[in-house]
Order: C-alpha cells, then structure tokens, then sequence
C-alpha cells in the first residue's frame, strides 16, 4: 500500500489531465483564423498524449486499490484554460495552456516526492515519465508565445 498524499495527488493528476482533454478539445474546435491552425493541431496531439496520461494514472490508482474519480467528484481549475470569447484570440489560450501545463508539473513533481517519501517506486517512476512528457509541452507552448509576441 502506498500514502494517502499519493493517492491523493494521483487522483488529482487524473481529475486534471481530464480537464485538459476537455479544454484542449474545446479549443482546437472554437478557435478560429489562419494563425490558429498550428495551435490547433498541437492541441489535437495533446489531447490523445494527456487521455493516455489519465488512463496511466487511473490504472495505477486500480493497482493501489483505489478507483479513479468519476464525473460526480469533478471540480474545475483550468479557469485561464477557457475558450476565448473573441475565437481569434490564440495567445490567451496558449497562456491557459502554458499555466495549465506549470500546474501539471508542480503536482507531478509533489507525485514523485511523495511517492518517494511512500517507498512507492512504481508510482515514482510514472510521475517522472508523465512530467517530461508535461515539460516538453510546456517548452512547445512557450516557443509558440515568443512568437505570438514577436509578432
């Protein structure tokens, strides 16, 4: 058995890569104009990697005995995330992104920590692998800003 601290980061990495998928669908649909192209289709690719890293995280919260939250438990926090009301508008999601992508890594950076303190080897090494993956997005997202901003 592992820590609660553990469960409860696992289950709180699941809940957000949930929400990514959904905020990153959302986005590559509602966004609009030649500029946003290539934003849509690295959020298109986000979305298949993020569901895989759910799916991951809700396999290893079943091999600890726990269960993965349903809808029921869901609470949103991806509030910078949030379609744009002006469908032009990239940078403001590339910035949802870009701060949904720090939070990511800071609760897989407190995953592996406390799966280290929790002598859950299995757990640490699924939080190391799911955090490159979430900084090589974040290092992506902060390239399209400098050109968003250059512009």
């Amino acid at each position: 058995m592992t820590s609660e601290e553990v469960t409860r980061l696992l289950r709180k990495a699941y809940g957000d890569e949930i929400e990514a998928v959904m905020n990153y669908m959302t986005n590559s649909i509602v966004l609009d104009g030649v500029r946003a192209e290539e934003i849509k289709e690295s959020l298109q690719t986000d979305i298949q990697e993020e569901l895989s890293h759910a799916e991951q995280l809700g396999e290893r919260l079943k091999q600890l005995d726990e269960q993965p939250p349903a809808s029921a438990e869901f609470e949103a926090h991806q509030h910078s995330l949030q379609p744009p009301e002006d469908t032009t508008d990239v940078l403001s999601v590339i910035d949802g992104v870009l701060d949904a992508e720090e939070d990511a890594i800071d609760t897989y950076r407190d995953l592996i920590d406390a799966a280290e303190d929790a002598d859950d080897p299995v757990t640490e090494d699924l939080a190391v692998t799911i955090l490159a993956d979430e900084e090589a997005h974040r290092t992506e997202f902060r390239g399209y800003r400098k050109e968003y901003r250059s512009d």
